[in-house]
């Protein structure tokens, strides 16, 4: 069957209404930030709104007693303190040492405003957030190279949107519980509108014995010219760190935003736009400073102690490696907290273990997969944009296992035998938010199965959604592949009988705003971030070279011929009369069998699913009957496509950009019909209530 090539609809240009049905402006384009013109009318106009806002606002409580000093007023010459995250303020003196005491006695007259700093040439700067008039002090901007160098007091933060290379170049800075520090080498960040904007945070540094002026300077010559050098150097101390700033452009991101949908992925959201900072050294890299009404990420007091705990368990002289399960239920925030944990692990061990138990957000390959593979890079930005090759994979082929629970486990299982026993790596376990009826059994399951040294439950409102998963509630509970008395890992492998486990139990609240709730602005969906990261993998078919973006369908696809490999559907029977339509035009998992592949001169068909190593994913392009060939897209190298001889198709579907609203179709659209109705019988996917309780959960019979 030959692909035809599908063409472009062009929808209808639509205007922004609000809900009144009055006109509204469109958002604001990331490229138009890099316009003088827009950039200059944006901030006209926020000025002229802010001058037409009352300056005081009333306080809703009564206010509390500041101080029994004497508050000195400010004088003209020095510029008002700007308001920051956690509750300090910035303040400027342009080189007016006649105000100095005033300035002291000011600052000193609140309580609890942390400690002001100051320089050599009497600037002041407390920790918070770097935003507004502060920006234009603390960077300054190279435009023949287009990049900025930024210089952060410790303690300091920056929270943005957007996407840049931060090279640590004084100092030291954290993002994500990593710590970069000078000498190291530059790190992508990504900030999209999908997920919780990143925020750079200056560390103090323990080296106050270095001349921080002269070893500053000699940095700064390679990046600043002569005039911005001297304006930076005003700033730097021994306690200061500098970064350098440069845009990124990628095949992700060139793929990403070739998509209409998806072209403002990185931009502010319509919700932040109003706290974006516009007029910033730092608009034109592609980054989008905010401003202290927006909060980055948010760790409560057993969020940093759970950190501590397991890092320094890691760090002790505990028996064997650490291994840690994390689960709780949806939207709780199990994948951040993970990309936290390994990025605080990496500052202390070489690399970090990863084990994906979550088929449907997973971390570093398109949803439907059970995943190892050690991480050795710190995790800056959401699963799309770092998707890697796992050391092993298996392909489920859903992004639930409620159809075949005992096929899951053996994966599971599987992929554990793989791992090196002898490796002395942590070993960190992602679980599903299936945390109820029988997604609580395979968490029992789980647990007794592998060797866990901690659980870390995440929970929220100061409870726990289901029962607590200490090693006293293992001992009686009910799993799906297990009974109490408990099994042991031990047990499992080698059939022999030990005493049941212990392990540490630790709770982590979640207090970030709306916790447990899925989100409903643009792009922050669960399916939509499935969409993301498969689009992501396929961005990989996309050249490194900067260039324009080539759509799939002008890409030269492998031949395969159909009597080489095995063809299989595992979400689902279909009839094999009907297996070569369902698998046109979709995403398939490119799997190793472990026997060879037979044929008496037609194409293998499967009949079951199998449990085998993936190495990659690939596009059925298409299907030629006459010739016997599979047409296949696919960014696994060919060294490793020898190696395949499984082609398996799950309920993982190709993204609809994909068919939809690539460039360069021409005339009818293949694999796109209007002529459907969900209103038929059976046209519409089933629903299943996963947290229905079963007769066995609840003793009865």
């Amino acid at each position: 069957m030959k692909v035809n090539k599908p063409t472009q609809i062009k929808g209808k240009s639509q205007k922004w209404k609000d809900v009144k049905g009055r006109r509204c402006k469109p958002p604001i384009k990331l490229s138009d930030l890099n316009s003088s013109p827009v950039m200059v009318s944006m901030i006209k106009e926020l000025q002229v709104s802010v001058k037409n806002k009352p300056s005081v606002k009333r306080l809703k409580n009564k206010a509390k007693t500041l101080s029994q000093h004497k508050i000195v007023p400010l004088e003209s010459g020095c510029k008002k303190p700007y308001s920051q995250a956690n509750g300090s303020s910035v303040f400027t003196l342009e080189d007016e040492t006649e105000n100095l005491n005033n300035w002291k006695e000011y600052s000193q007259s609140f309580h609890g405003n942390g400690h002001v700093e100051i320089s050599g040439d009497m600037e002041y700067a407390q920790p918070g957030r770097l935003e507004g008039e502060a920006l234009h002090h603390c960077a300054q901007r190279d435009d023949r190279q287009n990049r900025s160098v930024l210089v952060m007091q410790k303690h300091q933060t920056l929270c943005f949107r957007g996407k840049c290379f931060l090279t640590c170049l004084y100092g030291r800075v954290e993002v994500m519980g990593f710590t970069i520090e000078e000498g190291q080498k530059s790190y992508p960040l990504f900030s999209p509108a999908s997920h919780c904007p990143l925020t750079i945070r200056a560390l103090e540094t323990s080296d106050y014995s270095r001349d921080d002026r002269t070893e500053a300077s000699h940095i700064l010559q390679k990046y600043l010219s002569s005039a911005s050098r001297k304006k930076l150097l005003k700033k730097i101390t021994s306690t200061s760190s500098v970064i350098l700033l440069e845009p990124m452009e990628t095949p992700l991101t060139r793929f990403l935003s070739s998509f209409a949908d998806l072209s403002e992925l990185f931009s502010p959201t319509v919700g932040e736009l109003m706290s974006a900072v516009l007029d910033t050294p730092l608009n034109g890299l592609g980054m989008i400073p905010l401003a202290s009404t927006i909060e980055g990420l948010k760790t409560s007091g057993s969020y940093r102690d759970a950190l501590n705990m397991v890092v320094n368990a890691c760090r002790g002289d505990m028996e064997g490696c650490a291994v840690i399960l994390v689960c709780g239920i949806k939207n709780v925030g199990k994948s951040t907290f993970i990309r936290f944990l390994v990025n605080t692990l990496l500052n202390h061990t070489a690399s970090v273990d990863y084990l994906e138990g979550d088929l449907g957000q997973t971390e570093f390959t398109p949803a439907g997969c059970l995943s190892l593979l050690t991480v050795s890079e710190p995790l800056l930005g959401p699963p799309f944009t770092h998707q890697r090759t796992p050391e092993h994979t298996i392909f489920y082929g859903q992004s639930s296992c409620e159809s075949d629970l005992d096929r899951y486990l053996e994966s599971l299982k599987s992929l554990w035998r793989r791992r090196s026993q002898s490796r002395e790596t942590p070993v960190i376990i992602n679980t599903m938010g299936w945390v109820k009826g029988f997604g609580l059994q395979l968490l029992v399951d789980i647990i007794r199965f592998l060797p866990v040294s901690h659980v870390i439950q995440l929970s929220h409102s100061g409870t726990t959604q289901c029962p607590a998963l200490t090693p006293e509630f293992l001992r009686t509970a009910q799993g799906c592949q297990t009974h109490p008395p408990s099994q042991t890992a031990l047990d499992e492998f080698t059939e022999s009988h030990c005493p049941p486990r212990n392990y540490s139990h630790l709770i982590v609240q979640s207090d970030f705003q709306g916790v447990a709730r899925q989100g409903t602005a643009k792009h922050q969906r669960t399916n939509e971030h499935r969409e993301l990261s498969l689009l992501a993998y396929l961005s990989q078919l996309q050249s490194p070279d900067p260039g324009p973006v080539r759509p799939l369908h002008s890409l030269t696809p492998y031949q395969v011929p159909n009597t080489a490999v095995a063809l299989g559907v595992i979400h689902c029977e279909v009839v094999p009369t009907h297996m070569f339509y369902a698998a046109n035009a979709s995403l398939v998992g490119l799997c190793c069998l472990a026997e060879k592949v037979a044929s008496k001169g037609g194409p293998v068909l499967l009949s079951q699913a199998p449990i085998c190593p993936c190495v990659g994913f690939g596009v059925l392009r298409g299907i030629d009957m006459a010739r016997g060939l599979y047409f296949l897209l696919t960014p696994v190298d060919p060294s490793v496509l020898r190696k395949v001889n499984c082609l398996l198709l799950g309920a993982i579907s190709l993204p609809s950009c994909i068919l939809t609203t690539q460039s360069g179709f021409e005339g009818e659209m293949p694999y796109v019909t209007t002529d459907y109705s969900f209103d038929l019988t059976g046209a519409g996917k089933l629903r299943v209530f996963k947290g229905l309780t079963r007769p066995s959960q609840t003793g009865m019979q």
